[in-house]
């Protein structure tokens, strides 16, 4: 992904190494006794390496090696340096615990959970870690003054955490209007099949950003097709197309209840069962595999239902319509007036009068979109934070026209380094989620406050600060598809029984821009087999659901030692978590095991870890 290169969010890692360093914690309760001058020199330093960040990753993204390897650098030494200083924070809370009387109050079986500590030795320890950090942190200032990277003043980023109105455009308003066409013609072309026995197989083939899922939900949400057809189904695709794994989420799409399909059976069996007989529509969303499209046909062999069946296809890859053996629908690029509206609505959103000089320049920055709405809404939201020409003449010099070769991946890498650091922080995080992944907006903000990347704020909470920052993503296209939904399952007593959860997505363009950031921080394994047998040493964030996730966690953990930060498992554990003493770095821990009455044998116990945001079901 060397072309999707963008600033990698470091800044806000070494802020907050800077802050650990200067906690008034550490002085009070002298945890850094023999290790003051370290300590000093530490933070002196800190602030030079600030200084010169955004320079070194301007160079970076302008495909510098040099000044990329510096900076991969800088992450893995922050990442080690926060660790350390996490270690100084336990100890300074240990000793403030222990000073107040709290350990005569937690009774011995939390207190064992606490290791005995030998200041003597725990200054030699951490005395050895404190000089290694210096030693590496005086290397990058060394390479950063032979790079002679410069001091570039951020630009001022507001602290008033204000409620930002995520919903500042309807895009489905837009949508329909701009895609009313190509929506009836391909309904027609649906409704027509009514009495055709054979599978009807239509690909929606353009670019990247263009809208084509956006056009197939038009169509799959249209009251007509809703009552033609007798059962709808939407998969997304995307990275992989594994036929047992497709045809399992297939089955798992359908809003029938499953009960009476036999559980002996294989995904292909049940899914030919489930669409036999009947009129279905299904939506295969963002197929971008042609390298394993070629088992379409064994998908195809199970997917005979009643007369007027269809499948409806969306791709960037003109291949996958000559494997179907279907004629493609080749998306139009979006008119002119409709990319204009969009960016007018996006960038003049906050500002009560739209000045005439801003207007005059519209025009300039809808050449650059060539017709995609999702650069629209992009460029209009990075429009939307500037207030003067000038501004708006620097965003068009580095902003360059769409592509079929680039695509629309310019403006979104634009979109994105224009984020406050914190705010970039959060987004690359959320390639730890699989592609059109739903994600839990509640659950993504504990997530984000227990890793640490939700600055701290005197006049309002980390839960003000995360719900101002997720706002403020998703007005700018970073989350899409936000929907409220009616919470299903166990319900607390305190909450009301309409009480509703918020659910987000991310378009497949702006997860691979996450993607390109977090590099080998963010694993996700979803696919039965398992093509991951071993983490990297650079995995901090993991996304594991499939049946090999223990094993790929124990083999990992015995033969490597990834700093793991995150671990969410989407699926039960089969065996239980080995060297739990390697899980030191863990922040947030999502899991869900089988509790085998037999041996009594949990997979992880909450006990044996202390992590700032825990979901353990048994």
């Amino acid at each position: 992904m060397e072309e999707l290169l963008a600033t990698m969010a470091i800044e806000p890692l070494v802020s907050k190494l800077l802050d650990k360093a200067s906690s008034y914690l550490l002085d009070q309760y002298n945890v850094m006794e023999g290790m003051e001058e370290q300590h000093k020199t530490l933070k002196r330093k800190l602030p030079a390496i600030l200084d010169v960040i955004t320079d070194a990753e301007e160079q970076a993204t302008a495909h510098r090696k040099g000044a990329k390897a510096w900076l991969q650098e800088l992450k893995t030494v922050a990442y080690e340096a926060n660790e350390v200083f996490d270690e100084f924070k336990y100890e300074a809370l240990r000793r403030q615990a222990k000073n107040d009387g709290h350990y005569s109050k937690l009774g011995f079986d939390v207190i064992k959970l606490f290791p005995t500590h030998n200041r003597v030795v725990f200054r030699y320890k951490m005395g050895c870690k404190v000089c290694l950090i210096l030693q590496a942190i005086e290397v990058l200032i060394a390479e950063m003054h032979a790079f002679r990277f410069k001091y570039r003043p951020q630009p001022p980023v507001s602290k008033q955490w204000r409620q930002t109105n995520h919903f500042i455009i309807d895009p489905q308003e837009i949508a329909s209007k701009s895609r009313h066409k190509e929506k009836k013609k391909i309904i027609d072309i649906l409704l027509g099949q009514a009495s055709r026995s054979d599978l009807a197989t239509i690909p929606i083939v353009e670019m990247g950003g263009l809208g084509k899922t956006t056009l197939a939900q038009l169509i799959y949400n249209e009251p007509e097709i809703q009552k033609h057809f007798q059962l709808l189904l939407w998969v997304c695709v995307s990275d992989t197309f594994d036929v047992n794994s497709l045809a399992k989420s297939i089955v798992e799409a359908s809003p029938k209840e499953n009960d009476d399909i036999d559980k002996q059976k294989s995904p292909l069996e049940k899914l030919q069962e489930l669409v036999r007989g009947q009129r279905y529509l299904l939506v295969l969303d963002d197929i971008w595999n042609n390298k394993e499209f070629h088992k379409w046909e064994t998908l195809k062999a199970c997917l005979h239902g009643g007369m007027g069946s269809a499948v409806l296809a969306t791709t960037r890859d003109k291949r996958i319509a000559e494997i179907m053996d279907a004629t493609p629908y080749n998306l139009n690029i979006l008119e002119d007036c409709f990319t204009k509206e969009i960016i007018e609505t996006r960038a003049f959103s906050s500002k009560k009068e739209k000045p005439t000089g801003l207007v005059e320049m519209v025009d300039e920055f809808v050449k650059r979109c060539s017709g995609s709405p999702l650069a629209a809404t992009a460029l209009g939201s990075v429009l939307r934070t500037k207030t003067s020409v000038d501004e708006w003449k620097v965003v068009s010099s580095r902003s360059s026209i769409c592509t079929e070769e680039t695509g629309i991946l310019p403006i979104l890498k634009l979109s994105y380094n224009d984020l406050p650091s914190d705010m970039k922080q959060c987004f690359a995080f959320c390639a730890v989620f699989p592609k059109d992944y739903k994600i839990d907006v509640e659950k993504l903000i504990q997530l984000w406050i227990a890793n640490g990347f939700i600055p701290e704020h005197k006049e309002d909470s980390l839960e003000t600060v995360a719900k101002y920052i997720f706002n403020e993503l998703a007005s700018r296209s970073f989350f899409v598809e936000i929907e409220e939904t009616v919470a299903n399952g166990f319900i607390p007593e305190f909450l009301s029984n309409n009480y509703s959860r918020t659910t987000c997505k991310i378009h497949d363009l702006m997860h691979d821009i996450a993607l390109s950031v977090m590099e080998k921080e963010c694993i996700v394994a979803t696919v039965e087999p398992s093509q991951i047998k071993l983490l990297p040493d650079t995995a901090r964030h993991l996304f594991l659901s499939c049946e090999e996730t223990a094993d790929i966690l124990n083999d990992s953990m015995e033969k490597r030692s990834p700093a793991i930060q995150t671990l969410l498992c989407g699926s039960s554990l089969r065996s239980s978590l080995q060297h739990l003493s390697k899980y030191r770095s863990l922040h947030a821990l999502k899991l869900t095991t089988t509790n085998n009455n037999n041996n009594n044998n949990k997979a992880f116990s909450p006990k044996q870890v202390g992590v700032g945001c825990l979901e353990a079901h048994y």
